[in-house]
């Protein structure tokens, strides 16, 4: 699937193309209106428009856009205000984004918009192909169940936010090892996600307190965090 992003600045747009090239889409990027304007008569799958453009403004560009293509166009910009998000949509723009993101939430939305458009390639390489689901796993009184996503402790049921339910899979799927706070905000959250990592503790402590033991998430000071049993052996101290 190719993707038109139409952004001018570097640190925005070096990152997302990554983040988006992870995900196996093809991200053509320009850094003005009239260049996306131009590039537009090649037919991408997707337009990602900034409004903040340094030539003409992004809802002029959706609207010379919307008049000539029904490509699907999601406004990626730092103006989220409720005017500007109406005057997007109202343009002809299939949904809006307000900086910051995260790139799996943006994956969330162009495969929202293109089902709703039909613009999804079919076939087998499709994106939203539905991935294997391992059976649920078992660490001693503690049940993880990824296909329905449901956590059991002594058999009840444990309620967990989406976010608390991510981290808690990840330190499950190596439990003993520590996991780096890095690699923890790469996978569970993002690659080139925007905002404090203090997020992540914030999420450490509530796992903690909804597991009813501290015990379940140790810190290794300076690194990470690790899944343990309480009770069992302390893992072997890294060298």
């Amino acid at each position: 699937m190719r993707l038109l992003l139409i952004e001018d600045d570097d640190r925005i747009a070096q990152p997302l193309t990554e983040g988006l090239g992870r995900y196996g889409f093809t991200v053509d990027r320009v850094r003005t209106g009239a260049a996306g304007l131009a590039d537009a008569a090649a037919r991408p799958d997707l337009v990602l428009l900034d409004l903040g453009l340094p030539d003409m403004d992004g809802l002029d560009v959706c609207r010379s856009l919307r008049a000539r293509s029904p490509v699907p166009i999601i406004m990626i910009t730092a103006r989220g205000e409720e005017a500007d998000r109406v005057a997007g949509l109202e343009l002809g723009a299939d949904d809006y984004m307000a900086k910051p993101f995260g790139v799996r939430e943006l994956v969330a939305r162009i495969r929202a918009v293109t089902r709703r458009t039909g613009a999804l390639p079919a076939g087998p390489s499709a994106p939203d192909a539905p991935p294997t689901v391992p059976a649920p796993q078992r660490l001693g009184p503690l049940q993880i169940d990824r296909r329905t996503r449901l956590v059991r402790l002594d058999g009840r049921e444990v309620a967990l936010s989406p976010r608390e339910f991510d981290l808690l899979a990840h330190l499950a799927q190596d439990p003993g090892a520590v996991h780096s706070r890095r690699q923890i905000m790469d996978t569970v959250w993002d690659p080139h996600f925007f905002g404090p990592t203090k997020t992540l503790d914030a999420h450490v402590a509530a796992l903690r307190r909804k597991l009813g033991d501290p015990g379940w998430i140790t810190t290794a000071r300076g690194v990470g965090f690790r899944l343990t049993v309480p009770g069992d052996p302390p893992p072997e101290a890294a060298r």
